[in-house]
């Protein structure tokens, strides 16, 4: 056990060592979710639109009072004309132009229909659809006041709410996939190209012939990355909290229990890469082709897997990180216990043996 001790602090000594490696290690966890957090976002805010009144009366006044109040849009100039609008889409200045039709009061009062169009820039698709949306939804606000203002009117109302993520950030999204993807990235990636490079320095045999067993060898290449893998879960958690008001509504137990599952078994996908590498370029290539692209894109983490075509979606089954993610989500947002998540943590479980099972049969106790 002492001798053990030793290799352990050996790990460590190496790691810490590698000033770059650190840099990377403890910079990309802070500077991806600061990335992700503030830069990389589904929402729209202050996009700026084009308002063409041909009305001018007390109700499209209102409407566009509603529109300049809402934190989502930033009304950058009034246009006289309808030949005027696609030059203003061309100079870039503006994603939307909102029309309203001439005698729009009147036409309210009479024959209880307006209309307004919203024209928007669809160079940009998700964007375009999200600034229809949320004009559509100030133009239902503004008629539901309407109809209360007026006693004499059947009122139907949709009442819509939005659970565990109401004001729909999409930081509660990506905390948990910059999460796994770091996670992934530290335990997997790292992990096989540390065993690979003593493979290909030749300081392999000498360990394989210390009086250190094989799996003593593996279990103190590992535990390093165990331990900064921990750490960097709970940067990016405290980043999320504290920065982001990302919220932890479920047991931070549970939530710990099933990042280190996650992180084991990242682990175990690792040793098993480098049973099959012999050298540190092929470990990350493999871990680059094989981990980062379907964690980052069938995971769930970016694009709903839903969504997917269904071979897309059998081949996200087999990913570790869409569980964890489902997981860390459930725990994080909507607070559930074990009971809720039992299934995803046996499937992380059961991938987990798997690998560590293959990984043992893959071992070569002599290198070639």
């Amino acid at each position: 056990m002492k001798r053990f001790i030793g290799f352990v602090k050996k790990e460590f000594y190496h790691i810490f060592r590698d000033k770059r490696s650190l840099f990377i290690l403890f910079g990309m966890p802070i500077a991806q979710i600061l990335l992700f957090g503030f830069a990389i976002t589904n929402e729209i805010n202050n996009v700026n639109i084009a308002i063409l009144d041909q009305s001018n009366d007390v109700e499209t006044q209102k409407i566009i009072y509603k529109i300049k109040a809402s934190p989502y849009f930033n009304v950058e100039n009034q246009i006289e004309k309808e030949s005027d609008i696609e030059s203003e889409f061309k100079k870039g200045k503006i994603k939307a132009v909102l029309i309203f039709e001439p005698n729009f009061s009147k036409n309210l009062e009479t024959k209880k229909v307006a209309i307004i169009q919203a024209i928007t820039d669809a160079t940009e698709p998700n964007v375009a659809n999200t600034i229809a949306n949320y004009t559509s939804a100030i133009i239902q606000n503004y008629q539901s006041q309407k109809k209360q203002s007026n006693s004499n009117q059947v009122k139907v109302e949709v009442q819509s709410r939005m659970f565990y993520n109401p004001e729909l950030k999409s930081v509660f999204n990506f905390v948990p996939g910059v999460m796994t993807v770091i996670l992934m990235l530290v335990s997997a990636m790292m992990t096989s190209i540390s065993i690979t490079r003593e493979k290909e320095l030749g300081t392999m045999e000498i360990l394989l012939v210390s009086p250190l067993k094989p799996f003593q060898v593996i279990i103190g290449k590992v535990f390093p990355y165990i331990f900064l893998s921990i750490i960097n879960a709970i940067v990016i958690l405290t980043l999320g909290y504290f920065i982001f008001k990302m919220p932890i509504n479920g047991s931070i137990f549970l939530l710990a229990f099933e990042s280190i599952l996650f992180i084991i078994s990242a682990l175990s996908l690792g040793i098993l890469i480098s049973t099959v590498s012999n050298s540190q370029q092929t470990a990350m290539m493999l871990s680059l082709m094989g981990l980062m692209l379907p964690v980052i894109i069938l995971s769930g983490f970016i694009f709903p897997v839903n969504s997917m075509p269904l071979p897309m979606q059998l081949i996200s089954d087999i990913i570790p990180a869409k569980w964890f993610i489902i997981i860390v989500k459930a725990i994080m947002l909507k607070g559930v216990g074990i009971q809720y998540v039992w299934k995803e943590t046996l499937i992380l479980i059961g991938m987990t043996v798997f690998f560590i099972t293959l990984s043992i049969k893959k071992y070569k106790i002599r290198l070639e």
